[in-house]
């Protein structure tokens, strides 16, 4: 028999065609959905039509894929993707015959469609360049395989958009036996340019990562790609894209408010610098910029891998992804603010599934620590910013809003710590989530101290009811 598995993020409008087409098949045991975080019932309706629904642990169609083969029971797997349509009745039948003859490991499909640009202009080019054995699959970005599980346990998934063109080229490697199957012509929903420009910058880096693994391109070349990338992705412009067009913003803390600790204090602990990190932490005397250079220089030599471990295995807070999903819900652009490493708020970020993450960049060359750090530019102050601190939370707050349309009353803050109190007194609805003083509880509009999932029964439900609820606020002061 086979498992069918769905990654989904947002695919209301198709989910449900697709389970209902994947349990048609009688070759089909079970079909699982792995949502992403979905805020339009995606979830819900994959359930509704016999999906069998569980969340990932991590933002990321390759996080998903896996979390899907490690659900799934049978040892013949097919992938689809949740936005299909127009789809042939005998897709599975086709896509896994090969496998079930014997003449194939892991099975492509071929199709025609009407996109495909980052397939024509970033994989076939890099692909005939470092791996032109593998030029004749039709469709090496595609998310429609099939496979053995005992193929797919020896391969690496990647967690964005390189994931699946990834799969291929691990299986290449291993001499896997790689088959196509024609299914004709299915409809995608076109992605904007800005989301093909993240996907085609993920499949880029993805084969030339193999390339260096494999003895194609020198894997010092492929650590500046994805040095140049990290940054990138931190700096301040491709924040102000994320913000461009949304009506409310909410930022909230990582330490203490989504993790259940303080992510400096366990990365010290595991690599045994805890003593000389006390020294540092939360000095009375050093500014903020320089407490966060002298942190920076003791994790010097820690590989990067240590950082990205770290950043997994602590747990969450109860409600924090219950609280960040529902902002999304009701049209929240969701970041995270941190005095933290960026190299860990995107971890915690995809996490709970929010939108982006400010934090300061740490260095890394040969995928270890430098000392060295690039403090985030948001941070910096602004005209309008904060009168008392170089480096400050309420300064990510003028940055983001100084170009967008956001009001005061779709703006949320949650923070926990002195660090948070400048944001926390500057924004209409704030939330002083288990505050560590008074004086972080006198700065919020409203304490929480149960979960943070609380703080969705005291956030504005429309704009009219954030009119009234500032009028009711102003009558009552």
């Amino acid at each position: 028999m086979i498992s069918v598995i769905i990654p989904v993020l947002n695919e209301s409008t198709t989910v449900s065609a697709v389970v209902r087409f994947a349990s048609s098949s009688p070759q089909v045991s079970e079909v699982i959905v792995v949502d992403d975080g979905s805020i339009d019932g995606t979830p819900e309706l994959a359930r509704e039509a016999g999906a069998r629904v569980i969340t990932s642990r991590l933002l990321g169609k390759g996080f998903s894929m896996h979390e899907g083969l490690l659900a799934a029971k049978n040892e013949l797997l097919v992938y689809l993707d949740g936005d299909l349509s127009g789809l042939n009745r005998n897709l599975i039948a086709r896509l896994t015959a090969p496998l079930i003859s014997g003449k194939a490991d892991l099975v492509k499909a071929s199709f025609t469609r009407d996109a495909g640009r980052v397939t024509t202009l970033t994989a076939r080019p890099l692909l005939q360049t470092f791996f032109p054995e593998l030029g004749h699959i039709q469709q090496p970005l595609g998310g429609i395989i099939a496979a053995r599980r005992a193929t797919l346990e020896r391969l690496r998934f990647e967690d964005d958009y390189g994931v699946d063109v990834g799969l291929l080229l691990d299986a290449s490697h291993y001499h896997a036996r790689i088959g196509q199957a024609d299914i004709g012509h299915i409809e995608h929903d076109s992605q904007p340019l800005e989301v093909l420009g993240d996907m085609a910058t993920q499949v880029m880096r993805v084969i030339l990562d193999r390339a260096a693994r494999y003895g194609r391109l020198r894997s010092e070349q492929i650590r500046e790609v994805q040095e140049v990338e990290r940054h990138m992705c931190a700096e301040l412009p491709l924040l102000l894209q994320k913000v461009a067009h949304a009506d409310r913003l909410a930022l909230i803390d990582m330490d203490g408010v989504l993790l259940d600790g303080r992510f400096v204090i366990e990365l010290a602990r595991r690599t045994h610098k805890l003593s000389a990190l006390t020294h540092y932490l939360d000095h009375p005397t050093l500014s903020a910029e320089s407490r966060t250079r002298f942190i920076a220089s003791l994790f010097q030599g820690v590989p990067k891998e240590t950082f990205i471990e770290t950043a997994r295995a602590m747990p969450l807070l109860p409600g924090a992804v219950e609280a960040v999903v529902g902002l999304r819900k009701l049209g929240y652009r969701v970041g995270i603010v941190t005095d933290s490493y960026f190299v860990a708020s995107e971890i915690v970020r995809r996490r709970v599934f929010a939108d982006f993450s400010v934090a300061h960049v740490l260095k890394f060359r040969h995928e270890k620590a430098t000392g060295e750090v690039t403090l985030a530019r948001a941070m910096m102050a602004h005209p309008r910013g904060c009168a008392e601190h170089r480096l400050c939370k309420l300064n990510v707050l003028r940055h983001l809003t100084e170009q967008t349309r956001l009001e005061p009353s779709g703006l949320i803050a949650v923070g926990d710590g002195e660090n948070d109190v400048c944001l926390l007194r500057a924004v209409p609805t704030s939330f002083a989530f288990q505050p560590k003083s008074k004086n972080v509880r006198a700065a919020a509009q409203f304490v929480i101290d149960g979960e943070l999932s609380e703080i969705l029964n005291f956030v504005p439900q429309s704009e009219d009811f954030a009119q009234e609820f500032e009028e009711e606020l102003l009558a009552t002061a």
